[in-house]
């Protein structure tokens, strides 16, 4: 009965998982965050609770004196209880995610949290080996499993218009959470792409060419080191003003 269970479990987290990427790569689909946090969470609950039964039994997958059984952040919390693994760092953020969605969620959370999804799908596909002995690449094969990107760089002003300054302000404030994040952990946690431009003057290891001349249409100017705006100018206007305030006081 316990192993029935169990495979039933495993088929609906994989059926799930793989719908997650399926919505999400689909470009038809303008609910592909949503979408994908609502299913990945799905996913890694089942996948999470065949292994707590497996380990520890069926009855601790319910919560003490109830019939209600665990939710995804207790399961997480439970099997990944080192509280600096970037794993769980990960998905307790698209917990977080998938939280709020149910609220309120727009087009340009995207770009904040590609870099987690992708890691929260190598994550998925690697515990289902090591702890179900369940090979994914069976059900879909890898180069399915690079998730679509399809954005573009956040621009304060846009956002502003189009959401007004709260959302503004929560969107970059979660931005830059993550970011600090990131630093400090592994691809576990999230797996950055990051495009930079080197010049050569060897034109055969060129993939584009320019010349710089101040007559030019287009003119050139050579960049020496790159630098993120979020980062240089990570203050808005209401924390500028905060900020001055306290140190007027």
């Amino acid at each position: 009965m316990v192993s029935t269970l169990i495979e039933k479990m495993l088929e609906k987290s994989k059926e799930v998982f793989l719908l997650a990427i399926e919505i999400y790569n689909r470009p038809t689909i303008k609910y592909r965050v949503e979408g994908f946090a609502l299913f990945i969470c799905n996913a890694w609950e089942l996948m999470l609770k065949a292994h707590i039964i497996n380990k520890f039994g069926e009855e601790y997958i319910y919560y003490k004196d109830s019939k209600n059984t665990l939710s995804l952040e207790s399961c997480v919390k439970k099997i990944m209880t080192n509280e600096n693994s970037p794993i769980r760092k990960n998905l307790l953020k698209i917990i977080e995610l998938r939280n709020t969605s149910t609220h309120f969620i727009v087009e340009e959370y995207e770009s904040v949290y590609i870099s987690l999804f992708q890691s929260c799908v190598f994550n998925f596909v690697d515990k289902m080996m090591e702890y179900h002995n369940i090979d994914m690449s069976k059900h879909i094969q890898y180069n399915f499993l690079n998730l679509v990107v399809n954005i573009k760089n956040l621009d304060v002003n846009e956002i502003k218009l189009k959401y007004g300054d709260k959302i503004a302000e929560k969107i970059f404030n979660t931005k830059n959470d993550l970011d600090k994040l990131a630093e400090l952990n592994n691809n576990r946690f999230a797996i950055r792409i990051d495009h930079y431009l080197y010049q050569t003057k060897n034109i055969d290891n060129a993939e584009a060419t320019f010349s710089i001349s101040k007559e030019g249409d287009q003119s050139v100017q050579i960049i020496k080191s790159l630098k993120d705006p979020n980062n240089t100018h990570k203050f808005t206007m209401k924390d500028v003003v905060k900020i001055v305030n306290n140190r007027l006081n």
